[in-house]
This record gives structure tokens, sequence and C-alpha cells, in this order.
């Protein structure tokens, strides 16, 4: 198993899990920060882990890397959706070029049998420059099942939704505030993924058939995540490149799921 960007929050996750399976042999993170990548190391402790300094952006590395390899997982993404808006060039270098490199590195690698990107919910007709690079790193993924023959690498992609108190996140931000918070709409709704479905569903993909894997996932508005952690906010008002509400696919969007309340708020708040 390598995982790309297996330092950050879902790569932490899913390490966890891969190293209580007994037939989990090597797992190997791909990653750029080498400070992460000792703390990690730190953490674990574990003998079948290894650890690759190296960029999504270099197809050369990447193909040593995965070789003796079986599945890839790749998480690695710029993913705040500012620094899209700023930095449209880097994204399309990690996201969309970075996901080209990943595909003909597994092919290029020989051994690799599946490889699960992890996408999002911005994928879904995006306004953003990460969500169009998400949604073009989805389109890479799912044509390379038609470019590669029966001996090749199977390719599929998991839709995520917000995936609560992960790095970057609305949560740990708000819970670190000392005052009045700042959202854009109260009315806003997004979805709630807690971390262990994230990483279920990746497992599921990679042994599973399926090449677009999209959860049904409940919703919240930003209004009621404000509430229940007891905070006041400032209505700032909705830039150009964020939604109301958001989608995984036609018929499964964040207005329309199940609204978690302010008490259920409460109680999922406690878990993460």
């Amino acid at each position: 198993m390598l995982i790309t960007g297996g330092t950050g929050a879902f790569g932490q996750a899913f390490v966890k899990k891969l190293l209580e399976s007994d037939h989990s042999r090597r797992i190997c993170i791909y990653s750029r920060d080498e400070y992460k990548q000792f703390l990690m190391k730190e953490k674990f402790n574990d003998d079948r882990l290894r650890f690759f300094i190296g960029d999504v952006r270099d197809k050369e590395r990447l193909t040593r890397a995965m070789r003796g390899v079986s599945t890839v997982v790749h998480a690695a993404a710029l993913k705040r959706i500012e620094v899209g808006k700023y930095n449209p060039g880097e994204m399309v270098k990690t996201n969309v070029l970075g996901t080209m490199n990943v595909i003909e590195a597994s092919q290029d690698a020989r051994g690799v049998r599946k490889v699960v990107y992890l996408s999002s919910d911005k994928a879904w007709q995006p306004v953003s420059a990460y969500g169009h690079s998400k949604a073009l790193g989805e389109a890479l993924m799912l044509a390379a099942n038609d470019q590669v023959g029966p001996e090749g690498p199977s390719y599929a992609c998991t839709r995520y939704g917000n995936v609560a108190n992960s790095t970057g996140s609305v949560i740990p931000r708000w819970r670190a505030a000392t005052g009045k918070v700042q959202i854009t709409d109260p009315d806003c709704t997004r979805f709630w993924m807690y971390m262990d479905h994230a990483v279920f569903l990746v497992l599921q993909t990679i042994i599973g058939r399926e090449k677009l894997a999209i959860p049904s996932l409940p919703a919240f508005r930003l209004g009621d995540l404000a509430e229940a952690m007891g905070l006041e906010y400032d209505v700032i008002g909705l830039p150009a490149h964020e939604k109301l509400h958001e989608g995984m696919c036609d018929g499964n969007t964040s207005d329309m799921a199940r609204r978690m309340s302010v008490n259920e708020l409460k109680f999922a708040l406690e878990r993460v």
C-alpha cells in the first residue's frame, strides 16, 4: 500500500486502521513534509511503515516509490479553496498534473493493481479552482480505466463531504476562537462526514468494483453548528468561489439531505 499525502488527517486515520489489520505487510507514506513524517514515525512506531519524501509533481520519484506496491491511495492535494483562488496554477500543478503523474507512475511501476483517488463534493458542478481541479482529477482517473489493458491497474474515485474536525476545517478554527466567529451565511449547508466513515469508504472502494463511490451523508446549517458550539457570529457574505449548498451528484445535495439538528450536532461534536 502507498498513500500519497499520507501524513495528512486522512492518512493518519487510514494508516491507524491498516496497522490494526494483520495482513498489512508494508505501508508506504509518500509526502513532502519531513517533520510530519518524523512525527508520524514516532507516533506509530511500527516496522511495517516506510516513509518516502517526494512530491506528486515528480513522476520519476513516484514511479520509484510505487515499485513493489499493489495498491495506491491518492490523497495528496492542495485543498484550501481560497488558496486556489489566488494560486490556480499551483492547484493545477498538484491536483491535476500530480494526478496524471500518479496514473502514469502506477502503470510504469508495474505491479500496481488498484488506485483510489480521494475527491470532494466540490468536484460536482464546481465554482472554484479547487473544485475544477478535483473534477479534472476524477475525469483523469476514470478515463485511465479505458487506457490500460486487462493487466493494468484499476482506477476508482471516492467523493467526500466535509470531514468533521479535519485539518483546515471550520470546527478546529472555531474551537480556537476567543470571540465571535465569521460565517459566510448561516443558511449555508454542508455535508457531515466522520473520519472513520471516510476511511471505511476508501477501504470498500479498494476491494469493490465501483468506479465512483458516492456516500449518502447528513447535512447541517453553519448557523446550527455555531449554535451547537455555543458561539456568536458575524455574517460576512458568501464569496463567489463558495456555494450556498454543496452536492455529491444529481439528487444528492446538502439542502435536500437529512438535516442534523442542533442537539445532534452537539453529540456529534463530542466524537471529533
